[in-house]
């Protein structure tokens, strides 16, 4: 390997590695994924122009740490075996390049907050408690365009996004931004609970009553403040969970 060549087999990037593999599991577990579609992203430690993401064909309970790849922005596969599903490339790798703090990027096809996307209102109506913790840190896609197979509907995502970390994909599925796989990992599985006790709440035919509008400021402030050690907390306990389960995401 030349001198100058990456070194992509550290301690720092094989720990993101499992952590990244970890979420894919869960996330299997929890029905929060669909077939070989959905694809999850990082930045690779210490290398902000490439990104780890999952090789297509493989569904979430398949990934291990070791058949993540790594690609690069154009389009190159420079650690692993396969590629990426063209939808992941397109999306995820204008998100990690206009998007330089979107250093994680998880986008499924979750059927709850789905849901909520193919409605015609705001999918958040801020009802429940565990909604607060997306008050103002949301935004709508409204363009739907079909499959993101260029370059260019992948940007089109990345400038809609704004300063959100929760983009609802109208007609689609969902994207959860964020600064660490953990706090990312946090997000998705807390926002599919909000949107499913919302569908349950919907599903009675009663009108829902939303949180006060500066209370549930104040919550949402309160669920941030604590976020960050909670979100490596939460990912720490899924990993011990499948330390226990399935093991061999660590390969």
């Amino acid at each position: 390997m030349p001198d100058n060549a990456p070194k992509l087999d550290t301690a720092e990037i094989q720990n993101a590695r499992r952590e990244l593999a970890a979420c894919f599991r869960m996330a299997a577990r929890l029905g929060m994924h669909e077939g070989i579609c959905n694809h999850f992203s990082a930045v690779v430690p210490g290398y902000n122009e490439l990104f780890l993401v999952n090789p297509y064909g493989y569904a979430f309970s398949e990934v291990t740490a070791s058949n993540l790849l790594i690609c690069d922005f154009e389009g190159n596969v420079v650690y692993g075996d396969g590629v990426p599903e063209p939808t992941a490339f397109h999306i995820h790798a204008q998100l990690h390049k206009l998007k330089p703090s979107a250093r994680v990027a998880f986008h499924t096809h979750m059927p709850y907050a789905t849901a909520l996307a193919m409605i015609d209102a705001e999918p958040l109506n801020y009802a429940g408690q565990t909604a607060a913790r997306f008050y103002n840190r949301v935004v709508v896609d409204d363009d739907y365009n079909g499959l993101a197979l260029d370059n260019t509907e992948g940007a089109r995502i990345a400038n809609a996004v704004g300063d959100a970390d929760i983009v609802f994909m109208r007609h689609h599925g969902v994207m959860v931004l964020a600064n660490s796989i953990a706090e990312a990992w946090d997000d998705l599985y807390y926002l599919e609970r909000a949107c499913e006790v919302q569908v349950l709440a919907m599903s009675t035919g009663k009108k829902l009553i939303p949180i006060d509008h500066d209370l549930v400021r104040k919550t949402g402030e309160q669920i941030m403040s604590e976020a960050a050690a909670g979100a490596g907390l939460h990912l720490a306990s899924i990993q011990r969970q499948l330390d226990r389960l399935e093991p061999d995401y660590r390969n």
